[in-house]
């Protein structure tokens, strides 16, 4: 992805800064592939809420942050549910509900569609964005 603006400098929508080579990997989940290496050092499950920016901490309300009380993951219910396709206020209410009903079968429930989101290319985008629009809050 460039950081392509226009004449006002405003950043360009997704489908115009996505190079092809981005847009393949986006397209194939191949761009998540480096997280394996936090797995791997202990940071992040596969599956759990997806890590966030340091930016939002401030920003989340009481009940989203309760995504914070497992670690985070590449995959989960939010992804299995929407992925990019999905509002942030929906995102949290599954990583909530994954929280609340952690278990080792959900997991297994969780990988298995998550193989066929991947495989079948679905809920990549919203909008024509490949991208999620930054989080701006909802502490009230």
């Amino acid at each position: 992805m460039t950081d392509a603006r226009d004449e006002q400098g405003v950043l360009l929508p997704d489908e115009q800064r996505i190079t092809k080579l981005g847009n393949f990997l986006r397209k194939t989940s191949l761009d998540e592939l480096p997280q394996c290496w936090n797995i791997l050092k202990g940071d992040m499950s596969f599956i759990g809420p997806r890590p966030l920016l340091v930016e939002y901490l401030d920003l989340y309300s009481e009940e989203e942050r309760k995504r914070h009380l497992v670690k985070p993951g590449m995959t989960g219910l939010a992804q299995m549910n929407g992925r990019n396709a999905i509002s942030w206020q929906e995102k949290f209410i599954w990583d909530i509900r994954y929280v609340q009903g952690l278990s080792i079968k959900q997991d297994i429930h969780i990988l298995i569609r998550t193989i066929k989101k991947v495989l079948f290319v679905e809920d990549i985008a919203r909008d024509g964005y490949a991208t999620t629009p930054p989080f701006e809050g909802s502490k009230k």
